[in-house]
């Protein structure tokens, strides 16, 4: 593909850096919006670090817990025994497409091929109790789509999943994990990821090494498949089902949606016709992703944001709100989202002070992040 060097565009971190970023993001109350905003404010996330307990307290919590140096020492110490890596988002390694994602993950470990990660990817999930002919049709668009030079990108799931990674592993394939990259999932796949990692593939997560993958941690990670791939296929998905949140989150992000159609007598093909009267590309071969997905690879590579650390010395921290503006910036939040944006403009206080309370209250634990930016206030269950 044209243009696969400009995706390699960025600036690597040091390792005292990379330290930093993971102590930082395993921190409490910190994901990836927290992340960002803390590095804006502060200019690295050694200097964050240092701030979390004092933006916690004024925020209203009774304490944060901060993650040691010797326990990320030690979770990089386990990445390299499994002989996988850190990356930052403002790497050259990192996804390009993920990078462009609200919430994109600003660390990320990977196993594999890491070569595979700045080539443009399409996404193939659906059913895991696959029909024969839904296996199929997965292992053919794979290996086509494949063959054409795009890596193919699914979730290690049983059934349309597994057969998207295994008719892709010659030409490239990603596996997006739910848990941490030594806890693959389920374990009757671990032949096929050991396979992925020590092949023509690549395995990633956001999780921390030693994480066993819960329920909701699989939406974490159907997002990550629909921000590294410029498209998403999905193959047998009944209504309620994790490929069509994963449909929705491809379709929030900007990506083409293509459903394989399925029998209406088929409750697994449920949720791709559904997809399909929604305004979903119809996909019966190949050629219709390749087809629609052209025009995208050719500017695939397109300028990006990248997110890094400054060099030289870190701007002096914010000063604290006074109480009054805390208090009014708080009286305007509520349950329901609303833009950070409206906040500045129905407070009138301005915007460095909004982002410092809203970064006090999150590492409180006491506000909501929601999708494009919105923000709510976090009220204790009864």
């Amino acid at each position: 593909m044209s243009g696969a060097d400009e995706t390699r565009r960025g600036v690597p971190l040091s390792d005292r850096q990379r330290l930093s970023w993971l102590r930082l993001i395993r921190s409490d109350n910190v994901g990836p919006a927290t992340f960002r905003e803390l590095i804006n404010h502060f200019g690295s996330a050694e200097a964050a670090i240092e701030h979390l307990p004092e933006l916690s307290r004024r925020g209203g919590g009774r304490g944060i817990r901060v993650t040691s140096q010797a326990d990320a020492e030690a979770e990089l110490a386990a990445a390299e025994s499994l002989g996988a890596v850190f990356i930052g988002i403002g790497e050259p390694d990192y996804p390009p497409a993920l990078r462009r994602i609200d919430g994109a993950p600003p660390l990320i470990a990977a196993r594999g091929d890491l070569a595979l990660a700045t080539l443009p990817a399409v996404g193939i999930v659906g059913s895991r109790n696959a029909s024969i002919s839904g296996a199929k049709m997965a292992a053919r668009l794979a290996r086509d789509i494949g063959s054409s030079g795009y890596v193919i990108v699914s979730g290690l799931a049983r059934g349309i999943d597994a057969a998207a990674h295994r008719a892709s592993l010659e030409t490239g394939t990603l596996a997006a994990l739910a848990g941490g990259l030594d806890q693959p999932y389920p374990p009757e796949n671990l032949p096929l990821y050991n396979e992925i990692c020590s092949g023509m593939g690549l395995a990633i997560s956001e999780m921390p090494m030693g994480w066993e993958p819960r329920a909701r941690d699989f939406p974490r990670r159907n997002r990550l498949i629909a921000g590294i791939g410029l498209g998403l296929v999905v193959i047998e998905a009944a209504e309620r089902s994790g490929s069509l949140i994963t449909a929705r989150r491809a379709a929030d992000f900007g990506r083409l949606v293509f459903a394989v159609p399925g029998s209406p007598l088929d409750p697994r093909a449920a949720g791709a016709n559904s997809l399909l009267k929604q305004g979903a590309i119809i996909t019966t071969d190949s050629r219709d992703v390749l087809e629609a997905l052209e025009p995208l690879s050719r500017i695939g590579a397109a300028a990006h944001p990248v997110f890094d650390e400054p060099g030289g010395d870190a701007p002096l921290p914010p000063a604290p709100p006074h109480d009054n503006d805390r208090a009014s910036i708080i009286e305007a939040l509520g349950p329901s989202p609303v833009d950070i944006d409206d906040i500045i403009r129905h407070t009138g206080q301005a915007a460095s002070t909004v982002y410092v309370v809203l970064l006090e209250l999150d590492l409180a634990g006491r506000l909501h992040r929601h999708p494009g930016g919105m923000v709510s206030l976090a009220f204790p269950g009864p």
